[in-house]
C-alpha cells in the first residue's frame, strides 16, 4: 500500500499519521534488533519518503514509544514498549478518561470471544503474572 491510495471515489487518499505511526511500530515490533529509518522505510513501504519516515520515527521518539541507539552517525531504533504493553496502556488510559470504568469493563468483557472470555477467566483466577487483579 503506497503512502497515498485511491479511495472509493477515485480520489488520492493519504493514510493518517497514526496509521503510519502503527505501520512503523509493526515493522520494529516484527524484528530483535534496532532497524534504521531505510530498513524501516523498505519493510513498510518502499514508496514511502525516507523524510516521513524519520518524522514518524521522531514523532515516536517524542512519545516515549521508542528508543534510539546510536552507532557513529547512523541513529537505529528499536520499540519502547512490546504489542501488548502498548495497548495494556491504551486501555488504561481510555479507562481513566472515562466517566465510569466498570461499566466500560463490563461493555469490555461482553464483546469478547469466548477464547478470550476464557484466557480472561483463567489471568483472573491466577494465571496472572506480574500484576494484582
Amino acid at each position: 500500500m503506497g503512502m497515498a491510495d485511491r479511495g472509493p471515489h477515485g480520489r488520492t487518499e493519504r493514510r493518517s499519521s497514526g496509521e503510519l505511526e502503527s505501520e512503523v511500530l509493526a515493522a520494529l515490533w516484527s524484528t530483535e534488533r534496532p532497524l534504521t529509518p531505510a530498513e524501516i522505510q523498505a519493510e513498510i513501504d518502499g514508496d514511502l519518503a525516507y523524510n516521513t519516515v524519520h518524522t514518524i520515527l521522531r514523532r515516536l521518539y517524542d512519545k516515549g514509544l521508542v528508543l534510539r541507539e546510536v552507532d557513529g552517525r547512523r541513529g537505529a531504533y528499536r520499540p519502547a514498549k512490546n504489542a501488548a504493553e502498548l495497548t495494556a496502556d491504551a486501555m488504561h488510559e481510555a479507562l481513566d478518561r472515562g466517566p465510569d470504568p466498570i461499566a466500560a469493563l463490563q461493555q469490555f468483557v461482553t464483546g469478547l470471544s469466548p477464547e478470550e472470555g476464557r484466557a480472561l477467566r483463567e489471568l483472573l483466577t491466577g494465571g496472572l503474572t506480574g500484576g494484582v487483579v
